[in-house]
């Protein structure tokens, strides 16, 4: 009796985690650059005393789906999308790096390259700045040039080049902020094979029609176990009241 209300409590709790995870990447359906997270299940005996009899069921996590995203032209100058396979390197606040398929950019009041949300884009050297008064312009190779404002395109400079890297999926590891990182922490290397599109992005990779299914089946399989958890309840009760009646 007890070994299905170890398997259905510990379902039904993984259940409710499943959902939650669906439900997350349901809300970043339209984020851009994003990767969508994948739980997996399986079962694992409870270690003690005796024999292993009982099992219980543990959250797998499979870690992100990393199928890319459909690109979207915007014509803006400063949003690129990493075409095919591939990385675009940013600075943490500890100085380390950490890797993004979101490649709206901006540059702030003091000419720093970063992200929407803020997070400097790193070079080769470091992170990229532009001088004052002029406009990025962005290569397929990263390239990153200064057009100063007012003038004609043949007085451009090159500022510095985005990092651009294409470490094993393997290596990969989804931090809580959505940026990935090397497993080993160590920052990857630069991959020239990597290109880029420039005036577009990179959407979502939910498919907001699985994802609706997934939770739908979620739900129907929370309610299995906690029906499971019920048919057990009853079953004990009604041995309990067996041994009463022989007693």
């Amino acid at each position: 009796m007890d070994r299905m209300i170890y398997i259905a409590m510990t379902g039904a709790a993984h259940m409710a985690e499943r959902q939650a995870t669906i439900a997350h990447n349901l809300a970043n359906a339209s984020t851009t650059g994003y990767r969508a997270d994948i739980s997996a299940f399986r079962a694992a005996y409870v270690n003690g005393a005796g024999l292993t009899t009982r099992a219980f069921v543990v959250d797998s996590t499979a870690g992100a789906d990393l199928t890319p995203g459909p690109i979207q032209e915007t014509g803006r100058n400063l949003d690129v999308a990493v075409a095919g396979d591939g990385w675009i390197a940013v600075q943490m606040e500890d100085g380390s790096e950490a890797y993004t398929r979101d490649g709206s950019l901006q540059v702030d009041a003091s000419g720093l390259l970063q992200t929407h949300d803020g997070r400097n884009v790193l070079g080769d050297g470091g992170p990229i700045t532009l001088p004052q008064d002029t406009q990025a312009v962005i290569g397929r190779d990263g390239t990153v040039s200064a057009v100063p404002n007012g003038n004609q395109p043949n007085t451009v400079s090159t500022v510095g080049r985005i990092k651009l890297v294409n470490p094993e999926p393997a290596q990969l590891t989804k931090g809580s902020d959505g940026l990935f990182h090397l497993a080993g922490g160590e920052p990857a290397e630069a991959d020239a094979g990597v290109s880029l599109v420039t005036g577009a992005l990179e959407g979502s990779n939910v498919n907001v029609v699985s994802a609706m299914v997934d939770m739908i089946e979620s739900a129907r399989q929370y309610e299995m176990n906690m029906s499971l958890l019920q048919n057990a309840d009853q079953n004990e009760r009604a041995a309990a009241q067996t041994l009463l009646i022989n007693s």
